[in-house]
């Protein structure tokens, strides 16, 4: 399984169009595999653009953002 740090340092970027209200909002379900993706990280948003993609596979230092509140 392919790691994250597996596809290079991290790329930063910014979603296109209006302002994002919260950290929530910069994340979306990915279609073919289900994995939250970070639309701010250009290697997230490549890999889950990959058609017949698996799911990356956590990473145990990884901090995992948790969103509970409704907007």
């Amino acid at each position: 399984m392919t790691k994250l740090s597996d596809l290079g340092p991290p790329m930063p970027g910014m979603p296109h169009g209006k302002g994002k209200e919260n950290g929530q909002d910069y994340f979306y379900s990915c279609a073919t595999c289900g994995q939250k993706v970070d639309m701010r990280d250009f290697r997230q948003v490549m890999w889950h653009e990959k058609p017949d993609h698996e799911p990356l596979e956590p990473e145990p230092d990884a901090t995992v953002i948790e969103f509970t509140g409704k907007k």
